[in-house]
């Protein structure tokens, strides 16, 4: 097997005062194996200076040195947190790494301004935390990207709408509304307005206009994985259950899915005088594709265009 299917990290885990781990920080994790002759029990100094107890939030840091396989499942909660590292700090691009059964080891937390505590620990410590100005911002698995990694060439109007393990490319811009999860992203500079769900890719130059929506496989989907490529856009408030491939255009407020009765508008007429028609399967992943939504007779359409797609704001991305 290849080193670079291997990656290892010198990281701090924050855990609970009986030992549950609740996140792990790797400031610079490295793809490969550990490193020859290296001494697992002598931390960095600049991390052994960080691993002091928070009594505050009831919690315990220490310092963790970790090596994992990419192949393998995640197996401990530190090794959860080194794949999604490794995604955000762009070691590996999204479903390059085995995630299989990473909820069974990221317990729910309580994301305070001060750092993770258990949920717990939270209530019974409520009236301290506010004494102390300790705020929590969020209770959920995943933790923002931003008090993890801050990835160069990028810019995020919201934190609390990017995930740790989300992949962001140099140039891409996510406003406000936008949304990114782990194990999805950006493979170029890109806008995102809308929602990027877990497992999506999407390809340099293309705009996910506010408020469409990308499906993922998380929950009530199929195993499709959708990407989409170059210079596309993704209309506002429009969504896709297909996959798109460079130049394609869905019009504003349309949704496209797998099963969507779609007419080829620009396809010779059958021998009943009408348009052939297909599922929105069978143009998955398709170049140059616009599909519209017939103002007349409410029908999905699908037709080919010419030249590139969208142009994205060079100054806006640079």
């Amino acid at each position: 097997m290849s080193d670079e299917r291997w990656a290892w990290g010198e990281g701090l885990a924050t855990a609970t005062e009986d030992g549950t781990v609740l996140d792990t920080w790797y400031p610079e994790p490295s793809l490969g194996r550990l490193p020859q002759g290296y001494a697992a029990d002598r931390p960095p100094a600049t991390l052994e200076r960080l691993a002091v107890a928070d009594v505050r939030r009831a919690v315990v840091v220490d310092t963790v040195v970790v090596e994992i396989d990419l192949d393998a499942p995640p197996a401990s909660t530190s090794d959860a947190y080194l794949r999604l590292h490794a995604l955000s700090h762009r070691l590996v691009r999204p479903n390059e790494v085995n995630l299989d059964g990473i909820f069974g080891h990221l317990p729910n937390v309580a994301w305070t301004n001060a750092g993770p505590m258990h949920p717990d620990d939270a209530t019974r410590l409520r009236p301290l935390l506010q004494r102390d100005g300790i705020q929590i911002v969020s209770l959920d698995k995943f933790p923002r990207l931003l008090d993890y990694v801050t990835p160069p060439g990028v810019r995020i109007g919201d934190a609390a709408r990017v995930r740790l393990g989300a992949h962001l490319s140099p140039g891409t811009t996510v406003m406000h509304e936008g949304f990114v999860n782990f194990n999805a992203g950006t493979l170029g500079a890109s806008m995102v307005e809308g929602r990027i769900s877990q497992g999506v890719v999407v390809g340099e130059g293309t705009d996910i206009g506010g408020g469409a929506s990308i499906m993922g496989t998380l929950s009530g989907g199929g195993t499709h994985r959708i990407s989409i490529g170059a210079r596309t856009l993704l209309g506002a408030n429009a969504g896709i259950g297909i996959s798109l491939g460079d130049d394609c255009v869905v019009e504003a407020g349309l949704y496209v899915t797998a099963g969507s009765k779609v007419v080829v508008a620009d396809a010779p007429l059958g021998p009943d005088g009408a348009r052939p028609v297909v599922k929105g399967s069978d143009l998955s992943g398709g170049d140059g594709i616009l599909f519209r939504r017939n103002s007349l007779t409410g029908a999905i359409e699908a037709l080919r265009r010419t030249g590139h797609g969208v142009t994205l704001n060079e100054a806006l991305h640079a």
